[in-house]
């Protein structure tokens, strides 16, 4: 069965092993693969004190600073890494670059890159799921460059990973600015499976529960378990738990969850 272990997230989840830390980030490890890197170097030193780890393969959720700033922490060990080719444009949030610190050529010349928008089979039985299509609301964050012009970026570099699991499939999300809706009904159209679980996290950061609550209505009659994390706003994370129940999970690095 495959396990994944967070890295890196906004809380710890537990006090041993000690030495364990939090950050504004994400990162998470599904068996040997690592997806996302975090800011600081974080997952890095949370990986060594849980014992996980090296790890061959690297998958980018997308390209902001928070998911990729401490690529350089893991590349010692990676042969590959796949991320979507927008993944390196520059983004902002005002005048502040929050894109990823580090351009195409610079990776290249340190591993093996794969881009790619189309699901690809990163490791036996885990995909990196590729672009995601739009039917619902995305979550929009920060600009990019278009034609000269700083424009809303729809962060089309956005993607989760799909593990096949017992229970049926696994989604890990670093983000999920595609909009969770969007993504299950694509990993679910793609591999014609049920999503069971889904892990990571969510941009559902909204106070305003007209904005939440079909979300998560949604949610309650689609999946099993969720167990979000960095990116979920208190008010999600209520609605979800109350939703979900014992099938809500409260993670934070550390944390490990069986697929």
């Amino acid at each position: 069965m495959p396990t994944l272990t967070i890295l890196a997230d906004n809380a710890v989840d537990r006090s041993r092993p000690k030495g364990l830390r939090a950050e504004w980030g994400f990162a998470a490890a599904v068996d040997g693969l690592l997806f996302d890197a975090g800011q600081t170097g974080v997952a890095a030193d949370n990986a060594v004190t849980l014992g996980v780890g090296p790890f061959e393969t690297i998958v980018l959720s997308h390209g902001h600073y928070d998911h990729t700033t401490a690529l350089p922490s893991f590349l010692d060990d990676v042969a590959e890494l796949y991320c979507h080719p927008a993944a390196f444009e520059p983004k902002y949030h005002g005048d502040e670059p929050i894109g990823m610190p580090y351009d195409r050529e610079w990776i290249a010349a340190q591993v093996e890159l794969r881009t790619h928008r189309e699901p690809v089979e990163v490791a036996p039985g885990i995909h990196a799921l590729g672009e995601i299509p739009r039917e619902f609301p995305d979550s929009r964050t920060g600009c990019h460059v278009v034609d000269g012009e700083r424009v809303d970026d729809p962060v089309w570099d956005d993607q989760s990973l799909v593990v096949e699991g017992e229970a049926g499939l696994g989604l890990v999300v670093g983000c999920c600015h595609a909009g969770l809706r969007n993504t299950i009904n694509h990993a679910e159209s793609t591999f014609e499976e049920p999503i069971h679980t889904v892990v990571g996290g969510t941009h559902l950061r909204s106070t305003d529960p007209d904005e939440i609550e079909p979300i998560v209505a949604w949610l309650e009659g689609r999946i099993e378990r969720i167990a979000p994390t960095h990116c979920t706003g208190r008010l999600a994370r209520r609605s979800l738990a109350d939703a979900f129940g014992d099938d809500f999970l409260r993670v934070g690095a550390g944390s490990q969850v069986d697929l």
